[in-house]
């Protein structure tokens, strides 16, 4: 017969307990995540959401096609992926107001450089994938890099107004 575990000889009694995170979106709570709504109405917010479709289409379109056979379309393919999911990132930032609470980092700034070099990188990115559409046998590849090269441009120009935006923001904060 069994003896019960705490009168075994040698037998411990483990206590355990467990918890769960939740996030509170009442301003009430002082680790309350905050949500802007109205940063989406804005110039930039619209910019930002244009340039995470667009350049999703960028990428998708280059990735449907046999593209690691031409090194130009890795580089457009590490432009598009690299500031798509940084895009996201700072969406998530400006949605959540997380900027507001880390104020140590100049923000304005960090946009600038952000909105700046993706303009100046994503137009190299466009041109080349513009340079290196070839008319092949098949015309998928040629369709998919074509309207990569279009949505390309197109997000390039989101960038630049989006540099334009941070620009102005940047220059107001420094200037007071």
């Amino acid at each position: 017969m069994e003896q019960p575990p705490q009168q075994r000889p040698g037998a411990e009694t483990v206590t355990t307990s467990s918890s769960s995170f939740t996030a509170s979106f009442s301003p009430a709570g002082a680790s309350a995540l905050a949500y802007d709504r109205e940063f989406l109405r804005t110039a930039p917010g619209v910019l930002m959401l244009a340039e995470i479709v667009l350049g999703l289409l960028v990428w998708t379109l280059i990735a449907g096609t046999e593209y690691f056979l031409y090194p130009a379309f890795g580089w457009v393919m590490f432009v598009a992926v690299f500031y798509w999911v940084l895009t996201v990132f700072f969406l998530i930032i400006y949605m959540t107001m997380t900027y507001t609470r880390i104020p140590q980092v100049p923000w304005t700034m960090v946009g600038l450089c952000f909105n700046g070099s993706a303009f100046i990188l994503y137009l190299i990115a466009a041109i080349v994938d513009a340079a290196s559409v070839t008319n092949e046998q098949n015309s998928h590849n040629y369709n998919s890099w074509a309207a990569s090269s279009f949505f390309a441009f197109v997000v390039t120009f989101c960038y630049a107004g989006n540099a334009y935006f941070s620009f102005i923001s940047w220059r107001s904060r420094t200037s007071q």
